[in-house]
């Protein structure tokens, strides 16, 4: 069965640069290079054990098996024909993919939301199979450049705030030297194997074109660094040179291409979309933040609320007047342990029956304050460490109430706190992609309304179905949604 070549109207508009391509998996490729090795285990391997082990290896077995049927036929026509090579996707929301030299590839879900065709994603996998078959990891680099690049894992398992910003920090002198070299290469592979494998090469622009409005969206509307790919600035030749090899391909294209492997639109329906925790979500009295990866469980029945600075709950009865509180702060400017934090920070000097604690990994204190005015029966403070961040705790007992059960329930609450798991994300995760037929006139204004996104929803949508930064639907197009 074939397909008919489909018009295509974004070339023009295309400015192509250097970081278009997923940088971020010459990056693993890399560092992979200095990870301890256990047994036979490749850094690859190693890799998907910690994944599973985390449960990142996104729970859907149709995406598994789809993303590993296009990787095989990109494979098929490939220089490594025959090897073996393996294909998963993650439980991530970030938009990215790559590659390790034990021929591992790994897709995250928030990447496969953004694509619009099943030639797109067959672009990236066929990219990323390129950094394999070109040896990328074999390069020699430095040990300190190695060293710096070793975090990348950090964000790939975790995707904390701190490991986000270990991206900024990574110089765009050191790399750009080889980043072109490498991303070229591999795109020079995809252009001719997406051809033999019967895909439209212009999959390939597509798919940067994808990754480019992604990050002027992040940057312009979310205002966020655009962390995985885009690193690199743009660079004419390079440009010039992705074009010319796309040019070339469709010379060679015939009038009609094979058919997909599935519906692509059909299997979008359902995709889990995004980390709705990542601003903070309460459910059932548990605070989860996605992207401070924690977790707090209150007293069974209180009332949790959250703020953009602090989450506190308090009890459901009137006649309790309680309140205990959690706020992230700044670190200390030296050295100091969780005690030393609360007296040489905080100065804090009415501390009474202080005491250090082990919060499951992290390191804390906490203790009674001493109530010399006001109404309150009980107060109580502790600090935990996490992650290089600091969270306070604070917990008052007013005039009713017993201090023997405000003792508990403080302690209780304090000694829930816990980094989340994946399981944890999926509790609160609820978001889907949904896909309907664009009708005559409609407007991502219109359908904006009525997704559950709490901001730019507009604007997510156009990124979403690769209309950013102002195009409209088109009458009888599939669009991406959110539910």
């Amino acid at each position: 069965m074939h397909r008919p070549v489909d018009s295509f109207d974004r070339t023009a508009t295309f400015h192509l640069g250097t970081a278009a391509f997923l940088i971020a998996a010459t990056f693993l490729i890399a560092a992979a290079l200095l990870l301890p090795r256990t047994g036979w285990a490749g850094p690859g391997a190693e890799t998907y054990n910690e994944f599973l082990e985390k449960e990142l290896i996104y729970p859907n077995q149709e995406w598994q098996d789809y993303v590993t049927e296009v990787g095989e036929r990109i494979l098929a026509v490939s220089p490594h024909a025959g090897r073996n090579y393996t294909f998963a996707v993650t439980d991530q929301s970030m938009v990215n993919a790559f590659a390790t030299p034990d021929a591992y590839i790994f897709v995250t879900r928030g990447i496969l939301a953004h694509f619009n065709s099943e030639d797109e994603m067959a672009a990236v996998i066929g990219h990323e199979i390129g950094h394999v078959v070109g040896q990328h990891g074999k390069r020699k680099l430095s040990r300190a450049r190695l060293g710096e690049l070793l975090g990348w894992l950090g964000t790939f398992a975790t995707g904390t705030s701190a490991t986000y910003g270990l991206a900024n920090t990574l110089t765009q002198a050191s790399l750009a030297g080889y980043g072109r070299e490498y991303e070229l290469e591999a795109d020079e592979y995809g252009a001719g194997w997406l051809v033999d494998a019967g895909y439209d090469p212009r999959g390939l622009l597509n798919s940067i074109q994808m990754l480019r409005d992604h990050d002027d969206f992040q940057r312009t509307i979310n205002n966020r660094p655009a962390v995985y790919h885009g690193i690199l600035g743009s660079h004419p030749a390079h440009e010039k040179r992705i074009h010319e090899l796309v040019a070339q391909s469709q010379g060679s294209v015939m009038e009609v291409l094979d058919e997909p492997e599935r519906d692509f639109f059909a299997m979008l329906e359902g995709l889990t979309y995004g980390d709705e925790s990542a601003a903070g979500v309460v459910k059932d009295g548990v605070y989860y933040h996605g992207a401070l990866r924690l977790l707090l469980e209150f007293p069974q029945g209180w009332d949790v609320r959250a703020t953009s600075v602090e989450v506190f709950g308090t009890p459901p009865s009137p006649g309790d007047d309680a309140q205990i509180g959690v706020k992230r702060v700044s670190p200390p400017d030296e050295t100091q342990t969780p005690e030393e934090y609360l007296t040489k920070t905080l100065r804090r000097d009415d501390l009474q029956d202080g005491e250090a604690i082990q919060v499951g990994p992290y390191s804390g204190y906490w203790a009674d304050i001493e109530v010399s005015s006001g109404d309150a029966q009980k107060r109580k403070i502790a600090v935990v460490y996490k992650d290089g961040g600091v969270y306070l705790f604070n917990g008052e007992l007013g005039k009713s109430g017993d201090p023997e059960v405000f003792e508990q329930q403080f302690r209780e609450t304090v000694m829930s706190f816990r980094a989340m798991t994946a399981a944890d994300l999926r509790v609160i995760n609820n978001q889907k992609l949904k896909v309907v037929v664009a009708e005559p006139g409609q407007t991502y204004a219109q359908l904006a309304r009525g997704i559950p996104l709490k901001s730019h929803g507009e604007e997510t949508l156009r990124v979403l179905n690769g209309h950013h930064p102002r195009g409209e639907p088109r009458a009888g197009d599939p669009i991406k949604l959110v539910e």
